[in-house]
């Protein structure tokens, strides 16, 4: 016998796909014998039984009255005998079932007909064709609007004159039919006022399901309420208690998704008893898994978020409860951030960091908790979690610079400054002032990056840690270099070498030495700039520094380039690809294909040119630079 099912959370359009559905296949005559509809009600507080249901379905198949068999066993066998008989194939559809209890003693009794079942649960234990429904695309829930608009009043243009704000509106329904049709339905009852009014008014309270819900009231085609929250509700409610905690808790991680780890240490569980946990929410339609990289990402929908937040935050010990499992979360994370950090900045000589054996394992550990990291970070905007989320903050400063999230970079090191600051850390707001300036280079925020690097230095100063003074200044260097002012920029590289030299922190001083040769050459002094990079290379392979190592051959390349010593200047590029490559380092190794491309091209070496061009377009894509790889890729076919 074939049965499928359309399973999905309330609210996605079940039981309209499967009465559309039905309709169609009539029209085209695969069911002559008709369909047959049963509401199974079953999330309502009296589902209906087997029972019940094979009442309907024989008296719509005309058995009643004194024709009805007086016992239930009989009744089935009523049921099941007609649609034998029935030589026209029909459609059974068993609509809203919440246990299979309420549909196995309805499947006909013969493959002849064709059985559709809507649920919010999936019957996995059962034989049955899935068919898991997910959300709208943006498009088709902006459409959805629109349509829902004009059926009423082909005069209502508003979606046509408010792109924007239908699309904001789809955006903040998360695009669920169900919610989709509620701000439809306010909309044609606000028919004198925009859409941008709705929007304002869902992003002022900061709650899509609160706004809908008290929105204008009635029942959709099939006579079922127009509202979210009972129908989150009775899905919540019938979960078990375990089941229940799981979805309050996972509500309050940060981020989209979130790995099995992470939501284990979220609940305080072991890994085994959160994966069982999750994947029973997740036949409950409540959570989604997404393999991503090896793991398993859990995704909840935004509004399932929504509520299961508000169930937490109108409890006082489930608010408890949820502070405890914050904080579980956020020491997970910042104890393998930390790890994978220093993997990172690992040096020969220097202890092994936890976990991680190399960089690339750190990086594919951070590239997928990702969304997670950044959000919590920007918990430091909570005095409770500040110290702990503006430590994450700074650990994902190097990262997030390897992997060019510079807007990422940017916001949790505000975070981390306004928290710090609040909270009287002088030291941690230095810190997340350094990273802030640095993401706002990066950003080409030069003057934004100059403040930031300034105050760092005073408050280094204040301090007495002449260590990070220097460090403090060296940026400065970089930012007023940045911004063109190399007047200013020079002496501040020189402030940084004096201080590190006088420290006898050889390893910062090849840093300032570094940036003093770029601007050197910008002044016109190559030779002082070839013999200053030189030395910075020197030193960073003396420390065994070999990322920064593989930085100074790309500088020397540059110098060595712009004073016409091309064959040292390829030799030079040729060691820093290596090297970036070695660590990782696919937008340093980008940089330093383009300038290999560059010099083959200055010496008419077409071919070679081309092949660095294509090289390098490949590390940017692998770099998350779509505008350089883009480039490069553009000079690549100027060459074909």
């Amino acid at each position: 016998m074939l049965i499928f099912a359309v399973t999905g959370m309330g609210g996605i359009g079940k039981t309209a796909l499967a009465v559309e559905a039905a309709h169609r296949a009539c029209a085209t005559g695969w069911f002559p014998g008709g369909t047959l509809f049963v509401d199974l009600r079953g999330y309502d507080d009296d589902p209906v039984t087997a029972d019940q249901a094979v009442l309907a379905l024989l008296d719509a198949m005309g058995v009643r009255g004194v024709d009805l068999p007086s016992t239930a066993a009989r009744q089935y066998d009523a049921y099941r005998a007609l649609l034998a008989e029935r030589q026209a194939q029909m459609l059974l559809i068993l609509d809203n079932a919440s246990d299979p209890s309420q549909f196995l003693d309805l499947l006909p009794g013969t493959d002849h007909h064709r059985v559709l079942i809507t649920s919010r649960d999936r019957p996995d234990t059962l034989p049955v064709r899935l068919i898991n429904l997910a959300t709208l695309v943006p498009d088709e829930s902006v459409a959805l609007i629109a349509r829902a608009l004009h059926d009423a009043d082909e005069h209502d243009d508003r979606p046509e004159h408010e792109p924007d704000a239908v699309s904001e509106l789809a955006s903040l329904c998360d695009h669920l039919p169900l919610a989709l049709q509620i701000a439809a339905a306010m909309l044609r009852r606000r028919r004198h006022r925009d859409i941008a009014s709705l929007v304002a008014e869902i992003k002022k309270l900061g709650d899509t399901l609160v706004v809908l819900d008290n929105g204008s009231k009635g029942t959709d085609q099939y006579g079922r309420s127009l509202a979210l929250r009972p129908v989150l509700e009775t899905s919540y409610r019938r979960l078990p208690p375990d089941q229940a905690r799981l979805l309050r808790l996972l509500a309050l991680a940060p981020g989209a998704e979130t790995g099995t780890e992470a939501v284990a240490a979220l609940a305080d569980l072991d890994m085994a008893a959160a994966m069982d946990l999750l994947e029973n929410l997740a036949a409950a339609c409540l959570v989604t898994g997404v393999r991503m990289r090896g793991d398993v990402q859990w995704r909840l929908h935004d509004l399932v978020r929504a509520f299961g937040a508000g169930v937490v935050a109108g409890d006082a010990e489930l608010r408890k409860e949820g502070q405890a499992a914050r904080k579980r979360l956020l020491g997970f994370y910042l104890r393998w951030t930390a790890a994978a950090n220093d993997r990172l900045r690992w040096l020969p000589g220097r202890p092994e960091p936890e976990r991680f054996a190399d960089r690339a394992q750190a990086l594919t550990w951070l590239d997928g908790e990702r969304a997670g990291l950044v959000a919590a970070a920007q918990w430091a905007a909570e005095e409770r979690y500040t110290p702990k989320a503006a430590q994450l903050a700074a650990c994902l400063a190097e990262y997030l610079r390897w992997r060019r999230h510079v807007d990422e970079g940017i916001t949790v090191a505000r975070a981390a400054r306004e928290g710090t600051h609040r909270i009287g850390d002088r030291m941690g707001e230095a810190e997340a002032w350094t990273n802030l300036g640095r993401a706002q280079r990066e950003a080409g925020q030069a003057e934004e990056a100059i403040d930031s690097h300034t105050h760092a230095r005073d408050l280094y100063q204040a301090a007495g840690n002449h260590r990070l003074e220097a460090m403090a200044w060296n940026n400065l260097g970089v930012a007023l270099q940045a911004a063109g002012r190399l007047e200013e920029a020079i002496p501040a590289y020189n402030r940084a070498r004096g201080l590190c030299q006088a420290a006898g922190d050889h390893l910062r001083e090849a840093m300032a030495l570094g940036n003093l040769g770029n601007a050197l050459l910008f002044e016109g002094r190559g030779e002082e700039a070839v013999h200053t990079h030189i030395r910075v290379r020197d030193l960073f392979q003396a420390a065994g520094d070999r990322f920064r190592e593989g930085m100074a051959w790309h500088n020397l390349g540059i110098i060595l380039q712009q004073t016409g010593q091309v064959a040292e200047a390829i030799k030079a590029y040729d060691a820093a690809r290596e090297l970036r490559r070695q660590f990782g380092d696919w937008y340093g190794a980008g940089q330093t294909l383009h300038n290999l491309a560059l010099v083959h091209e200055a010496i008419q070496r077409p071919a070679e040119a081309r092949a660095y061009y294509l090289q390098a377009a490949e590390a940017f894509t692998r770099a998350n630079a779509p505008t350089e790889a883009a480039e490069a890729q553009s000079a690549a076919q100027t060459l074909t």
